[in-house]
């Protein structure tokens, strides 16, 4: 019996870096999967860094991490949510692993005294990690290989000459080059400009790859004369000149693509005889998305909310929660530095809820303690997640466990009531990467708890990616409160949930669930914290409609009775 050869999709991107490559390779491995075709995909990554778990999240955004504990690209966010399947340390391969393993091997003495080169030593690492997943998985139909960066960045050449290499090792039907690039439309010329699409595929045919496929990013529909010149000029029959037009939210990428031909494209390429997807239940959920019934407003409190991607997983598993709960979930982005300097009540007064995400670093805590003390002293639902539940824990324990002095060991080394410590395990550890608590742990729920009911489980499993927990020391201390344990490790030496009982909805948790939120199958604790919301927002708004038709005076008669 023939041995099942794995087939290979690599996805390029011209003329400007964030054009949404990884969503575009999403999209296709979701079309391909729904065909019935086993998919995986690959983020190749030309910066020097091992993985991306020491960057600053201003400079790359969130750090997406995986249930084996790597850290890996946000795109890596993407392939799981679209294909709903987890992805391994495998799936992301960076310039600093390649060149990391092979400066390894050849300290060892590995290559015999041969002068190690980009050509063969670097390409043929590349190659070997493009190939592993179909290795580990030899039912693997097809790979696709997204490269970061742009056509012409010198990182991200030796990826480049490695999958120019593959396409020549292997049959023409089981290589495929999708190219992805930018048709700007000139608003005072009132046209598209085809030129930047030309010399981006220009540069890559100068290295020896010519694209089969052209996914054009564009704000306006491209007219047929349009796609007729872009693949006279690129050597692309018009037919495979995708037009990928702006949408109102990502998750219609799919659909866009299947109207435009790009998965029958592929298929007839790579001579893959599968049927039609059937996308209905995705359809049905977008349709959800753009058709909400009501909407709620969350504050986003955090110290990178001046980016966006910091923040990622978060987004999206709103819009998931959103549209389980048929309503829109508008953020409210809010600096904690500002609710420090000028108070939480100017900023949240108006919210239906508030989300305290996780983080680094004591600037901003204040700020975020502060927002905690206001939700919980007014009654609207909260959620905090990692650093989030440690600031919860805190504020508690100040202003209700009468530690006034209360805080981190992460900020402060000194301190008399760490009621936030540092793990024993993270005792004496200097190296920065790699080295927190990550990835999937698991944890047992009290069954009295929100958390256990949103759920539906007496164990779960989460990912995490933290080195401080909450201070067994003080247990007691909160026991003797309206403050549940509402999680621990199976051996209950680590708090994972807390609650606090008499209040609405307010839960927070040391992992990131956020993380493991699908489209169609939104995370538990999302869904059930924007239900909580929207159960706020209905009581808010009788509330208001009742004093609005009591008038000023009757209504401040009757809150004065109230208080006495």
């Amino acid at each position: 019996m023939a041995e099942k050869k794995t087939k290979y999709i690599f996805v390029t991107g011209g003329v400007v870096s964030s054009l949404g490559k990884g969503i575009a390779s999403a999209s296709l491995g979701l079309l391909l999967k729904k065909r019935g075709l086993n998919v995986n995909i690959i983020k190749c990554d030309p910066y020097i860094n091992v993985d991306p778990g020491t960057m600053n999240p201003f400079q790359h955004g969130e750090v997406f991490v995986l249930d084996d504990g790597s850290e890996t690209d946000l795109d890596l966010g993407h392939y799981e949510r679209f294909l709903s399947q987890n992805m391994t340390k495998d799936n992301n391969v960076t310039n600093g692993q390649v060149y990391f393993t092979v400066i390894t091997r050849e300290r060892r003495g590995d290559y015999l005294g041969a002068t190690v080169q980009v050509i063969p030593h670097i390409t043929e690492e590349i190659k070997e990690r493009i190939r592993k997943p179909a290795k580990v998985n030899p039912d693997t139909d097809v790979i696709i290989v997204e490269i970061g960066g742009t056509v012409g960045d010198i990182e991200s050449q030796p990826f480049l000459e490695a999958i120019r290499q593959m396409a020549l090792e292997n049959e023409p039907e089981d290589t495929l080059f999708i190219h992805l690039t930018l048709v700007p439309f000139i608003s005072t010329a009132g046209e598209v400009k085809t030129k930047p699409t030309q010399h981006s595929v220009k540069a890559l045919r100068e290295i020896g790859i010519q694209p089969r496929i052209l996914v054009c990013r564009t704000a306006v529909e491209l007219a047929e004369q349009i796609r007729k010149k872009i693949g006279l000029f690129c050597n692309v029959p018009s037919k495979y000149v995708i037009s990928a037009i702006d949408v109102e939210n990502i998750y219609e990428v799919p659909l866009l693509f299947h109207k435009e031909g790009l998965d029958d494209a592929v298929c007839n390429l790579m001579k893959l005889d599968v049927p039609e997807p059937d996308m209905s239940e995705w359809d049905e959920m977008v349709i959800r998305i753009k058709n909400p019934m009501g909407r709620v407003k969350i504050a986003i409190c955090g110290k990178y909310v001046y980016l966006k991607d910091a923040y990622k997983s978060i987004i999206e598993s709103f819009i998931h929660a959103g549209a389980e709960n048929n309503v829109q979930v508008d953020l409210i982005w809010v600096s904690s530095e500002e609710i420090k300097q000028n108070g939480a009540e100017k900023f949240l007064s108006d919210i239906d809820g508030l989300l305290i995400p996780g983080g680094f670093g004591e600037r901003g805590v204040e700020g975020k303690i502060e927002s905690i003390r206001y939700v919980r002293e007014n009654n609207i639902p909260f959620f905090g997640i990692c650093l989030g539940m440690q600031c919860a824990v805190i504020e508690y324990a100040r202003n209700i466990c009468g530690l006034e002095d209360a805080h981190s060991y992460e900020f402060y080394a000194d301190l008399k009531n760490p009621v936030i410590h540092l793990m024993a395990d993270q005792e004496g550890v200097t190296n920065l990467g790699g080295s927190m608590r990550l990835g999937a742990y698991r944890a047992k729920l009290d069954n009295s708890s929100k958390s256990f009911r949103a759920y539906g489980a007496e164990e779960i499993s989460e990912r995490h990616r933290h080195r401080y927990e909450f201070n067994n020391a003080y247990r007691n201390l909160f026991a003797d409160k309206p403050f549940m344990l509402a999680g621990l490790s199976p051996d209950g030496r680590l708090v994972e949930i807390v609650e606090v009982i008499n209040h609405p909805w307010f839960v927070g948790v040391q992992f990131h669930p956020e993380l493991k939120s699908r489209p169609v199958e939104s995370h538990p604790l999302f869904r059930d914290f924007i239900a909580a919301t929207v159960e706020y927002n209905s009581k808010k708004n009788d509330k208001i409609v009742t004093e609005r038709q009591l008038g000023d005076t009757e209504y401040e008669i009757i809150k004065r009775l109230q208080k006495e």
